[in-house]
C-alpha cells in the first residue's frame, strides 16, 4: 500500500514539475518565468525529499536544503533587480 502512496506522490511531483516547465518556457514575461523557475526548484526539492525519505536516505534532504537556500538568493536577486530597474 505505501508503495503505491509513493508512486502516486512522486507521479504528481512529476507532472507539476511538467507544468512548470511548460510555464517556464511560454511565461509572457520575465517575472512569470522566475516564479515559474523557483515552483520548478520548489517541486526538485519535493521529489528529492520524497526519495530521501522512501529509501532512508537522510543525506538527500541536505542537498534539498542547500536547493531552498539557492532559490532563495535567486529570488531575492531578482527582486532586488526589478526594484532597481524600475
Amino acid at each position: 500500500m505505501t508503495d503505491i502512496l509513493w508512486s502516486l506522490i512522486l507521479s504528481l511531483l512529476s507532472l507539476s514539475l511538467i507544468l512548470a516547465f511548460i510555464r517556464l518556457s511560454r511565461g509572457p514575461s520575465l517575472p512569470d518565468r522566475v516564479i515559474a523557475l523557483d515552483i520548478a526548484i520548489t517541486m526538485v526539492m519535493g521529489i528529492i525529499s520524497v526519495y530521501a525519505v522512501q529509501n532512508n536516505q537522510p543525506a538527500f534532504l541536505d542537498v534539498a536544503l542547500i536547493l531552498a537556500l539557492l532559490s532563495f538568493l535567486g529570488t531575492v536577486a531578482f527582486a532586488y533587480y526589478i526594484e532597481r530597474r524600475v
